[in-house]
Order: structure tokens, then C-alpha cells, then sequence
């Protein structure tokens, strides 16, 4: 028998299936059988190095653990529904700040260069974090490929990667949006407003993340804030032209929630709606020094 298994685990056909096999059952027992509270324990302790505290948790990462557990309402998922979102940005500020959707559909196989856009345009999911297409020609766009990624997107519920809740019954749907250039044909930085019961805490600006990805904090009167938060400082950005609207604009907006990111781009003159987010990082977001993530903490009050 034991020169049995040593032999199956020399073919390596069998050597594949049987590392695949494993690897399936882990992430289905870590992504779907162990109960929230210990998957987040345990991924909390592996990502940040301390003990997650959800009985009286005192740093920022700790409380958002805490938010993603005991702050769950239907307004949450419909707001992080990239494509619900637009009619309650509509009725609290105005259809003017929305990126101009150019076409939407629940159907990989409708991303064909007769339904692209002959502008540069973005293609998002509406049901996750992060993954993008970026279309600056559409004749030159692999669509096989894409058409196979976003299939592979919708089938990602995106709640079991870090059990945040507003994902988990939200309806998969690809958008494309109009792509939003600068005046020197660069994608605009987004300016990212964190309110903390209703105030803003601070701004987060992430630079050049097609390349090497930097960050930078600022406070709300846009002085600089000396730490990290996961990746390193970039150059000083130029305080925005629209700052004080593009607060306004997001206070109005935090109302509604204890805590809550909102995301505009300024151009020019004009001010445009990106997306709103309430577990930044997911809660596992590094600082350094490590007291600005209980500085950061000690502001929000659950």
C-alpha cells in the first residue's frame, strides 16, 4: 500500500488532482463552514499581527470587524450594488454627479464590439471590489478573454472573501461606464472621504495604482497625515479644486451611516460620483506606526 501511494503521488496527473482536490475542500470548509466570527478572528490575526477584540474593540480595523458583524440593513447592500447605488446618489445629491452609464446587461456573452462604446469606456461588475477592464479601444480588446473573465466574475460572491454582508444577495450585472480622463489623458485621481458618525476623519488618496501603487492621507483641512495604511506615501497631490463641494457633497451622503467611505473624482469644475464602500481593506488594512489604527479607532463610536 505504501509503495502504492508513493507511486500515485509520482504521476503527476494524479499529483495535480489530488493537490486541487484538497485545495477545493480547504476553501470551501475556510470560505463556507467555519462561522463568521472565527473566520474573521483568524484571518484578523494572521493579516495584522494582534488579536481581533470584538467585545471591546479600540482600533479602527477592530471596529470595522465589528461593523461587518452587527451592522447589517438592506440600504448597505443596495448601496454597495454598483449599479442600484445610482438612483440613491440620484435622490440625495443630484443624477449630475453620475458617471454616464453607457450600457448594462446580466450576460457575459452581450460584451461584443457591437454593444461597446466607441469611447473609451470602463467594464465593472456591479456586485464586487476592485476588478476592472479598462477599454481605451474597443477593436482592440481580446473579447474572448474578457467575455471568459467577467463569466468567471459572476460567478463570485464576493461576501465569502471577507464576509462582508452587504455583498452576499446582491444580482451580478456588468456595467459599462464612460472612462474618465484628465486633461493629460491619465485616469483622475479619486478622492476618498472617510466620515466617521456623520464627520469626516480624513481623505485618502490612492496614487498610481496602474504601476507602482502609493497612498496619502490627509485631514479635512488637507494637511498631510504621517503614516501608511498598507501601502507607502507617494508625492504630495495638490489639494482639489472641488474640495469643499466634494464634502459637502459626502456629508450629505455619511448621514445615513456610522461609517462609510465616499468616493468622488474632480475634473475641473466638475465633480463625479465613484463609489461608496464601509469596510475599507475589509478591516485588514495595516498602519504604520500602528497607533494611528487606534487613533483612527479611538474617533469612531459604535
Amino acid at each position: 500500500m505504501r509503495n502504492l501511494i508513493k507511486n500515485l503521488s509520482q504521476n503527476s496527473i494524479i499529483r495535480y488532482l489530488l493537490i486541487h482536490t484538497v485545495k477545493l475542500w480547504y476553501n470551501i470548509y475556510r470560505y463556507h463552514i467555519i462561522p463568521e466570527k472565527r473566520f474573521l478572528e483568524q484571518t484578523f490575526q494572521k493579516k495584522l499581527g494582534y488579536k481581533l477584540n470584538l467585545n471591546n474593540p479600540k482600533t479602527l480595523n477592530e471596529k470595522i470587524q465589528w461593523l461587518k458583524l452587527n451592522e447589517r440593513k438592506s440600504l448597505h447592500t443596495l448601496c454597495a450594488d454598483k449599479y442600484a447605488v445610482r438612483e440613491y446618489i440620484s435622490e440625495k445629491i443630484g443624477k449630475q454627479y453620475l458617471i454616464p452609464l453607457l450600457y448594462h446587461t446580466d450576460n457575459p456573452a452581450d460584451i461584443v464590439i457591437k454593444n461597446m462604446p466607441d469611447i473609451p469606456h470602463i467594464i465593472k461588475a456591479s456586485h464586487n471590489s476592485g476588478k476592472v477592464f479598462i477599454v481605451n479601444d474597443k477593436n482592440k480588446i481580446d473579447v474572448k478573454k474578457c467575455q471568459n473573465d467577467l463569466k468567471k466574475l459572476m460567478g463570485i460572491n464576493y461576501y465569502y472573501l471577507g464576509k462582508e454582508w452587504q455583498y452576499k444577495n446582491i444580482k451580478p450585472r456588468i456595467l459599462i461606464e464612460k472612462l474618465l480622463l484628465d486633461e493629460e489623458s491619465n485616469l483622475p485621481i479619486d478622492y476618498k472621504f472617510h466620515y466617521f458618525n456623520g464627520k469626516l476623519a480624513f481623505i485618502q488618496v490612492d496614487i498610481d495604482r496602474q504601476t507602482e501603487h502609493k497612498r496619502n492621507l490627509y485631514d479635512p483641512n488637507w494637511d498631510f497625515i504621517n503614516c501608511q495604511w498598507i501601502y507607502k506615501n507617494g508625492n504630495n497631490v495638490k489639494k482639489p479644486q472641488m474640495l469643499d463641494q466634494m464634502k459637502s457633497l459626502a456629508e450629505i451622503i455619511a448621514k445615513d451611516f456610522r461609517y462609510i467611505r465616499v468616493d468622488f473624482y474632480n475634473l475641473g469644475s466638475d465633480i463625479y460620483f465613484g463609489e461608496l464602500t464601509f469596510h475599507p481593506e475589509s478591516g485588514f488594512g495595516n498602519f504604520y506606526p500602528i497607533k494611528w489604527d487606534r487613533i483612527f479607532g479611538k474617533r469612531l463610536v459604535l
